[in-house]
C-alpha cells in the first residue's frame, strides 16, 4: 500500500470564516423574527430578494454594509437594518486579527397562504323608515359595515350595508 492510499487528500483551509451562532437554520429565524415588512411595500404587493454585502471584522460584528442588488420601497432599507443587527463568532486565523466579506440574500415576501379579513363599522345620522305605523319618521343612527376577505393587499371586497 502506498502513503496516498493510506491518507486521502485533505483540502487545506487557509482561513477560517465567520460562523453564525446556531448556523443557517439560526440565521433564518433570526431574520424571521426580525424583519419587519415596510409600509410602502406592503401597500404596493412588492416582492423580492436584496442582496448585501458586507464585512465582519475579528470580533464578529457587521461593518461597511451596501446593497449589491436591491428591490427598493422600503426594503432596500430594513435588509440593511437586519443585516446591521448581526453578530457572528469571533475569528482568528493563526493568531491573527481578520476581517472578512460575506454576501447574504435577504427575502421578502408576502404572506399569501393566511386569508385576512377587515371589517370597517361606519355610525351616521340619518332618515330611517318607522317600524310601526304610527311612529311619526325620526332621525335615527344608521349603520354599515363593509367586511373584506382576500390577501391583504388586494381590493376584492363585499360590502354589506
Amino acid at each position: 500500500m502506498t502513503n496516498k492510499e493510506k491518507n486521502p487528500v485533505r483540502k487545506k483551509k487557509f482561513l477560517a470564516l465567520p460562523k453564525y451562532p446556531g448556523g443557517s437554520r439560526a440565521f433564518k429565524i433570526f431574520l424571521t423574527d426580525n424583519q419587519a415588512y415596510p409600509e410602502e411595500a406592503l401597500a404596493k404587493g412588492i416582492e423580492g430578494d436584496v442582496y448585501i454585502k458586507y464585512r465582519v471584522n475579528d470580533m464578529g460584528d457587521v461593518t461597511e454594509a451596501h446593497i449589491e442588488k436591491g428591490i427598493g420601497y422600503g426594503c432596500d432599507e430594513e435588509a440593511l437594518r437586519l443585516v446591521r443587527l448581526l453578530k457572528y463568532e469571533p475569528v482568528r486565523n493563526r493568531g491573527l486579527r481578520v476581517e472578512s466579506s460575506m454576501r447574504t440574500k435577504i427575502p421578502f415576501r408576502l404572506n399569501r397562504s393566511q386569508p385576512s379579513f377587515q371589517i370597517v363599522y361606519n355610525s351616521s345620522k340619518g332618515t330611517v323608515p318607522p317600524r310601526q305605523e304610527n311612529d311619526p319618521q325620526k332621525q335615527r343612527d344608521v349603520y354599515s359595515y363593509t367586511i373584506r376577505f382576500g390577501r391583504q393587499n388586494t381590493p376584492d371586497a363585499v360590502s354589506e350595508d
